[in-house]
């Protein structure tokens, strides 16, 4: 059974920066497309990213620009790398996980889950 933990998540300012960890375990990655979703207070999750097995990547265009997800399988591990942080980037970010090689930012898409990191953007 695959197992995701993410860390990384804490109190940063508007403009900011912040990389987000998913470590992996359980089962090796290389067949998963993993994402990255964030749900803020009172709203749904929503997806933020998502790379491919075959390294295909996906933004929602609130992030494009601003994220940069990347894998390693070596490690089993993803990251979200977060830059120009906005206020609205405020939430609880998981990571996710779904065998198969397309990508996707539906959460219905993905059967594997973390608990979630907590990112606050505020001065």
């Amino acid at each position: 059974q695959l197992q995701l933990v993410e860390s990384g998540g804490t109190l940063v300012q508007p403009g900011g920066s912040l990389r987000l960890s998913c470590a992996a375990s359980g089962l090796a990655l290389n067949d998963y497309t993993l994402g990255w979703f964030r749900q803020a207070p009172g709203k749904e999750r929503e997806g933020v990213s998502c790379v491919s097995s075959v390294s295909v990547i996906k933004y929602a265009d609130s992030v494009k620009g601003r994220f940069t997800i990347s894998r390693d399988d070596a490690t089993n591990t993803v990251y979200l790398q977060m830059n120009s942080l906005k206020p609205e980037d405020t939430a609880v970010y998981y990571c996710a996980a779904r065998r198969d090689w397309r990508t996707s930012l539906r959460n219905e898409d993905f059967t594997s889950w973390g608990q979630g990191t907590q990112v606050t953007v505020s001065s």
